[in-house]
Parts: C-alpha cells; structure tokens; sequence
C-alpha cells in the first residue's frame, strides 16, 4: 500500500457559517460567514482535489460529507463536528481506489474570550477505521487534540488558524502507526455584497515518516442569505510549495458548499 500523507487533510480541515436575522447585520454575518466556532448546525459539502502527486506522477480526490452541531455539557458550551470522507487515491502499479475512508468526530470546548467576536476552543477528536478499502485508510484508531481561534474583530478581515494533532492508540498491528499534526492559517478579506476572498490551506507533518506538505492558496468565495439557511459557496486554488516525501501533490483546488441553519 502507498503511504498517502494527504488522508491526514480529511479530519483537519473545518468550514462552518453563522446566520445573523435582520438585513441591517448583513455585514457582520459576512465577516462571520467562516467561523469554524460559529454557534450553530451546519450541514457542508467539501472537496479537495490533488493534483500530481510525487512519486506517482497521479492525481486523488477526496470528498467530505461534514455535520457540525452545538450543544452543552459539563457546564459550559461545545461544538461537535462529524466528518464522513470518500476517497478516490491510486494505487502504485494500478489503478485507483474508491470508496468511504476514516470517520471522524471532535468536540471543542468554547471559552468566553470576553470579547463575542473573537472565538476560542480546544478538545478532543477521535477517528475510526472505517475505511472500506485498506488503501482508503489508517487501519488505526486514533485520538488527538484540536485547538481553534477566530477573530472577526474587523469586518473587513478576519482571521485564525486550526491546529490539531493526532496518533494512534489502536487497530491493525501490521499497518503503519499514525502521528500527524497540521496547522491551518486562515484568512478572509471581505469585497462586499457576499463576496469575499479567501485563503485556508492545510500544513501537514506526519511525526513518524517526517514528510510535509505547505500549500499556499488565494481563492473566492460568496455568502448568500434565504429564509432558511445561509449558502456559503468558495473554490481555492492551491500551490505546495515546500514538500517532502512522496505522497505530497504539487497542487490542489477546494471547493465547496456549506449550509448553516
């Protein structure tokens, strides 16, 4: 089986919306339009394409099925959010292989950062072998952290990052252990009436093979409104530029549409 350090990408990355009522907020529901904390459920349509894939002159495709849900325990307020991957990866020698990979689920525990425009939470993720196909997944069970800030003190631009960690504690002997961090920069630069530009790529580094993936991006978005739900639709375009070992595409586009009730 190839090494594929891209599967890491599928429980990293997180786009999530908020829905403020009343025309006259239409600005701040903008600016708040990619919180990954934003306090409400979500319902996202994802993905995330590879192109030229090193060592195998390939390319893969990953798609995510993600739910995200607020809810409260132990005194205070979370958010949950469910991540259903189906992979498209090749196989050395072959040809490609399709089906769902790892699920996983995390809770972050929200603090009051005093300030209701900047967001700030961190707790625990779990991801299952679920993967149909060995190809498709960890073989492992895995268990890690995941800390998140948002600030959207400017309504022109708001900005944070995600940084998760996770290793493996479970599952097939025979397959290789998992340890992976990412950190994800992001960025968004609001241009008016629901446009906005965007930039949100993830940084890998699997601690057991120490290889590395560093995508830069630029990409645009639009935030819609209706009656039931705000429609957030974006593409972006991304270029790695420091890699090491095979695994690492040299470029990649995600796209997606995210639905916030």
């Amino acid at each position: 089986m190839f090494d594929f350090p891209p599967l890491a990408r599928s429980v990293v990355l997180l786009t999530a919306a908020v829905f403020l009522a009343t025309a006259s907020e239409a600005q701040d529901a903008d600016a708040e339009a990619n919180n990954p904390l934003a306090n409400t459920t979500a319902l996202n349509f994802q993905n995330q394409y590879f192109g030229q894939i090193e060592g195998l002159d390939r390319d893969a495709n990953q798609f995510y099925l993600r739910y995200a849900q607020p809810f409260g325990a132990f005194g205070g307020n979370w958010l949950a959010r469910f991540t259903a991957p189906v992979n498209t990866l090749p196989e050395v020698g072959s040809g490609d292989q399709t089906g769902l990979g790892d699920l996983n689920l995390f809770a972050a525990y929200l603090f009051d950062t005093g300030n209701p425009a900047i967001s700030f939470g961190i707790g625990p993720q779990v991801t299952a072998p679920t993967a149909t196909k060995d190809e498709l997944g960890s073989g492992k069970w895995s268990v890690g952290l995941a800390n998140v800030l948002f600030n959207a003190t400017n309504p022109k631009f708001q900005w944070g990052y995600l940084l998760t960690w996770q290793a493996s504690v479970a599952g097939d002997k025979d397959r290789d252990d998992v340890n992976i961090g990412a950190f994800q920069p992001f960025g968004f630069y609001q241009l008016g009436q629901g446009w906005y530009l965007r930039s949100a790529s993830v940084w890998t580094y699997n601690f057991e093979t120490d290889s590395y993936g560093v995508p830069l991006s630029l990409g645009l978005g639009k935030v819609i409104e209706t009656e039931h739900a705000v429609i957030n639709i974006y593409a972006e375009p991304q270029k790695y530029v420091w890699t090491s070992g095979d695994g690492q595409p040299e470029w990649g586009v995600f796209a997606g549409v995210n639905f916030q009730f």
